[in-house]
């Protein structure tokens, strides 16, 4: 990839840079500050440590560049994505780069600068998300080395439920425990967030509906909306916790890990991979943590029996976070699965006729956005996320609220 493929490139259009570091993958992407929603550039390093493959596309999804490469770490992957982001002529113009962070625990309430104390809190945190924060701070210190005059800022998923009513807050630990930070935080926010503002650019008034949104991806979790914010949430302390999901156990009785480690002498590593990396679908199945692989692999009972497990939960848990809401106006499938799996959403939704969920076949099997039957009370949909979007809008409110506050934080010649 050269400077000169960029296509429609304007030396003029500031940027801002999107970082969004997973547990096996890195995508980035380019924006507009000044029109954030206006995707310039975007690339990805897939598969990281099984494989590998980089790829950047063009405003207009044109590859530009698409090689198997074996990438063994993330470190690995942020070196190669380093090299074509500054092949780039969209780098040129960046004004700030936007980081996912998992958990930000109650050190935020809202996109902020990354300091070096403000880093040094966050990595406490690492225990809760082990597969998302270490590579999320990995990338925030690739970036620094890649852009060092750049104001690194922080999007947390955890913002999204900060607010969230004190009951979905609460475990029933004892009350000391909470006032220690020990409570319910729930995640995937940032992909909540973009879903809502898709709904609002549908004219939909999500002030005005019972929403609920299902992101099922390799790590999975369900959230109940009012009046445009999270009320309760599957996934809670932990990322660990909630639905079963590609590699991770999602809920477990506390009394069979209490015997796992007293009666089966495992260690809280063992037992750390074991709940993280060795369960959900991968350890139901024996076969694969990835949905995609094994609803290609139905006719093997492990597989088959692996996919039913993860809708019955998932069924379960939106049924149930309709007892929050007090009914359901609308509910929306989206992550990797949610978005793109019509046989899992078929799934989920059969038998839960009563609650005025009913799928249309024809639509639901044709990818459409709107997948309910005429007749259902409930609409349904499936809306692809873009949490990389919702950080370059983040990015560029935050420039201009601290432009307007005379705390411009652009480098120089960026108008914010």
């Amino acid at each position: 990839m050269t400077r000169s493929r960029d296509a429609q490139f304007d030396a003029d259009v500031p940027t801002v840079l999107a970082f969004n570091a997973g547990s096996s993958s890195v995508k980035w992407a380019i924006f507009s500050h000044s029109s954030p929603g206006r995707r310039l550039l975007y690339g990805a390093a897939e598969q990281i440590g099984n494989g590998g493959l980089i790829s950047v596309r063009d405003s207009r999804g044109v590859d530009l560049h698409r090689r198997q490469e074996r990438i063994a770490d993330h470190t690995e992957a942020f070196r190669l994505i380093e090299e074509l982001i500054k092949e780039s002529a969209w780098s040129a113009g960046l004004a700030a780069v936007g980081h996912r962070i998992v958990h930000g625990g109650r050190c935020s309430a809202g996109p902020v600068i990354l300091t070096a104390d403000t880093e040094e809190k966050l990595h406490e945190f690492t225990a809760l998300a082990p597969l998302h924060q270490p590579h999320n701070l990995a990338g925030i210190a690739a970036a620094r080395r890649m852009l060092p005059h750049l104001a690194q800022i922080g999007c947390f998923d955890t913002d999204f439920h900060r607010d969230m009513p004190r009951l979905a807050q609460l475990t029933t630990l004892p009350r000391s425990y909470f006032a220690k930070g020990i409570r319910r935080f729930g995640y995937h926010g940032l992909s909540f967030e973009y879903i809502l503002e898709e709904l609002r650019r549908d004219g939909v008034d999500v002030a005005k509906e019972r929403i609920i949104v299902a992101h099922l991806g390799g790590g999975s979790s369900v959230c109940a909306i009012k009046e445009g914010r999270s009320i309760e949430t599957t996934m809670g302390f932990s990322t660990l916790s909630g639905l079963p999901m590609g590699t991770r156990s999602g809920d477990l009785d506390p009394g069979l890990v209490l015997h796992l480690a007293a009666q089966k002498d495992m260690t809280i590593e063992g037992l750390t991979r074991l709940l993280y990396s060795e369960s959900g679908m991968r350890g139901l199945s024996q076969l694969s943590g990835s949905m995609k692989e094994l609803l290609d692999k139905l006719d093997e009972p492990a597989a088959r029996e692996a996919v039913d497990v993860f809708c019955y939960h998932a069924r379960q848990r939106i049924a149930g976070l309709t007892a929050s809401l007090a009914g359901i106006d609308r509910l929306v499938f989206t992550g990797g699965i949610g978005a793109n799996a019509p046989m899992v959403r078929a799934n989920i939704c059969a038998g839960l006729e009563y609650l005025g969920i009913a799928l249309d076949e024809r639509r639901n099997n044709a990818g459409s956005r709107l997948i309910s039957s005429a007749g259902a009370s409930v609409v349904v949909q499936a809306i692809a996320t873009d949490e990389e979007a919702i950080i370059a809008k983040h990015v560029s409110d935050f420039l201009r609220a601290s432009a307007e506050s005379d705390q411009n934080i652009a480098p120089p010649g960026v108008e914010t």
